[in-house]
Formats: structure tokens, C-alpha cells, sequence
């Protein structure tokens, strides 16, 4: 109850002041590729429940149907799902995903209650399907916009190693750590570090 208030707390007025930034990002892909403005993709929450997730849309309109062409393996043998040359972001979009504007919408999610400002990534769910039992601890908890393994790394690192750090983040929850996490969300974004 007590991390369901700090997020409404937070929440609302962050939304209020970034409604602005919102309204500019919506306008700015409107102008470049038409409607629709928000991406909704189905993830899974907390106990494994499924819901829709909002972002500004920052691929072209036809961006699942090319997922196939920038799929790739590393040298160990994991698919790599996301690339930093991925020719299917627009030009708005690599600006929008740069300072993390596309995730904006999804303070509509928070205050919803299907996702909390901060928790492990929501997951994709024919990857969650993947998962090993020891993978699935990170349903325990709603998922967040930022998380632990967002100001350590966002897009540098391998999915695996993106679950172990939504575990750290679980086992040593607390409201002092949350804080920790958005502070430094601030920083990670404006210095745009592993952001695509």
C-alpha cells in the first residue's frame, strides 16, 4: 500500500508537468508518419498478468511484422531482440528514445495500477514464456517505467543479466531505494547513456 501511494503521489504530478512534452512528442511523430500517435503492446505485470502497455510510437507503422530482419544471435547463442542501428526506428523516434520521451504514457499505466514508477522491465510475453523458474520471481511485483537495471545499463546488456538485476531490485526493495532509482533515472536520461 505504502509503494502504491508514492506512486500516485509522484505519478500525477509528473504527469501533469510532462503533459506539455507529450503533447510536443505526439505532434513531432504525427508530422513525420501519421497516425497512431501511442504504441499499445500486450506485456506481462505482476503475477503474470497480461496488459497494455502505452509508449509514443517511435518505429514505423508495420515495425512487428519487420522483427524477423534485425533479429540476431551473440556469441553465445542468445537472440538479441534489440539493436542500435535498428532501421526500423524513425527519425523522431531515435530523438523521442534518446531522452526516454516515448515512455511517457505510461504514468497513465501507473496511475491505472497495471505498472508502478519503478520495478523490473515489463517483459514481452512469448520471451517471459522462455523464462526458467528461478526467471519468474520478477512477476512477483508490478512492473516498472524505471527500474534498477535501467540506471545500470538500459539497452547495453544482455536480457539475462537485465532479469538478475529486476531480482536484486525485488529482494532489497524499499521506498529509499525507489528514490535512489528515480534520482538517478534523471541523470541516465539526460546524459542518454545506452538509450536506442
Amino acid at each position: 500500500m505504502l509503494k502504491r501511494l508514492f506512486d500516485l503521489f509522484l505519478a500525477l504530478p509528473l504527469l501533469i508537468l510532462t503533459f506539455p512534452l507529450m503533447a510536443f512528442s505526439a505532434l513531432l511523430v504525427y508530422l513525420e508518419d501519421g497516425m497512431p500517435i501511442l504504441y499499445r503492446q500486450e506485456r506481462v505485470g505482476k503475477h503474470g498478468e497480461l496488459f497494455e502497455m502505452l509508449k509514443i510510437r517511435t518505429m514505423v507503422k508495420n515495425a512487428e511484422s519487420l522483427q524477423r530482419l534485425v533479429e540476431r544471435r551473440d556469441v553465445t547463442g542468445t537472440t538479441i531482440y534489440k539493436t542500435r542501428d535498428d532501421p526500423r526506428v524513425t527519425r523522431v523516434g531515435r530523438w523521442l528514445r534518446r531522452f526516454s520521451l516515448d515512455e511517457l504514457p505510461q504514468l497513465f499505466n501507473v496511475l491505472s495500477g497495471t505498472m508502478s514508477l519503478v520495478g523490473p522491465r515489463p517483459e514481452i510475453p512469448h520471451l517471459a514464456e522462455k523464462y526458467e523458474p528461478w526467471q519468474r520471481e520478477r512477476f512477483s511485483v508490478l512492473p516498472g517505467i524505471t527500474g534498477w537495471w535501467q540506471i545500470n545499463s538500459r539497452s547495453d546488456q544482455p536480457m539475462q543479466l537485465h532479469v538478475e538485476k529486476d531480482l536484486y531490485y525485488i529482494q532489497n526493495y524499499s521506498i529509499w531505494l525507489d528514490l535512489q532509482i528515480i534520482v538517478r533515472t534523471i541523470w541516465v536520461v539526460l546524459i542518454g547513456k545506452g538509450a536506442y
